[in-house]
């Protein structure tokens, strides 16, 4: 199946990856190809003698990045956190985030990830391997349901959800369907913000815990400075704060060299920082009216300076 969805910050992130004036024989890491609206905008763009390699979980992004026929253009299906042994270091010109579900995913009630339409309890970016959402929740103690939807989906009903959840499956019901966990958590969850389903920080937890999606953030963080070239861009967008805050956090902390207290430099001899953060960028009013799901997003630019 083709999909035309058009990716949050499509031309902010293009251009931020391939400044002003694009590289001669650049190399570019598309992180998470989803249905390819980046890459096949960073192909339009690029040099002609530029390369670009993608890669994602998913299998369907897989399948979706075979029908792209440029030569110039390489996928791997692997998360972009393992990427460091496909590729050598030092050798980006930029790396892209897209970070999250996409919209196809979202919208595919077989694929299990949405509390609006019934699809079994799958929520894996890469269906092919792994334990399902069903197949964790069949399992896990009341303890670990609790932790995992409280720090991922910063839910404050945590505990009275996971006791629902254990409580459920004592009785001989199995939660096999999506429609099934949405309606046992809103049983739970009394109140909840305006315009937002009962159901949404425990799905966004599950999701993230499933997928190991903060885990693979990090380690892909870390594997930038290391494959990015000097000048390299790392353009990240986020759709949740966990998300933004770790990106926000890294960018940070390696813009900055901390000298300790009472030892004297020259001003020649003080460590340069790896990062210089360029910009931080949302979705425009009219993105917003025109995809409602754009709204939460943040874009952050930093540029490698030297070698890390």
């Amino acid at each position: 199946m083709t999909y035309s969805h058009r990716p949050v910050l499509l031309d902010e992130a293009v251009s931020a990856l391939l400044g002003e004036v694009p590289k001669q024989q650049a190399l570019y890491l598309d992180g998470t190809f989803g249905r390819g609206g980046h890459s096949r905008q960073i192909l339009q763009q690029m040099s002609p003698s530029s390369r670009l390699i993608a890669c994602d979980k998913d299998p369907q992004a897989i399948a979706e990045a075979s029908l792209i026929t440029d030569q110039r253009f390489q996928i791997v299906h692997s998360s972009f956190a393992k990427m460091s042994s496909e590729i050598a270091a030092n050798t980006l010109d930029g790396i892209l985030l897209d970070l999250g579900i996409s919209s196809p995913q979202i919208d595919q009630a077989e694929r299990g990830f949405s509390f609006r339409m019934d699809g079994p309890l799958d929520m894996r970016m890469n269906y092919q391997e792994g334990q399902s959402a069903q197949e964790w929740l069949a399992t896990a103690d009341e303890k670990n349901i609790a932790k995992v939807i409280k720090d991922y989906g910063e839910e404050r009903f945590a505990v009275s959800i996971a006791k629902a959840i254990v409580a459920s499956r004592e009785q001989g019901i199995t939660l096999r369907t999506t429609r099934q966990l949405a309606s046992l958590v809103a049983s739970v969850v009394r109140t909840r913000e305006r315009d937002q389903d009962p159901a949404t920080r425990t799905f966004q937890a599950i999701r993230i815990y499933i997928n190991q999606e903060l885990r693979d953030l990090e380690e892909g963080l870390k594997m930038a400075l290391h494959l990015l070239k000097p000048e390299g861009r790392l353009v990240v967008i986020s759709f949740h704060s966990l998300e933004d805050r770790l990106v926000k956090q890294f960018m940070q902390h390696n813009s900055r060299v901390e000298i300790p207290r009472g030892i004297a430099l020259r001003e020649a001899d003080i460590p340069k920082s790896p990062l210089k953060i360029l910009s931080r960028s949302k979705p425009s009013s009219a993105e917003i009216t025109q995809n409602p799901r754009s709204r939460s997003a943040v874009m952050r630019v930093a540029e490698k300076m030297v070698q890390a």
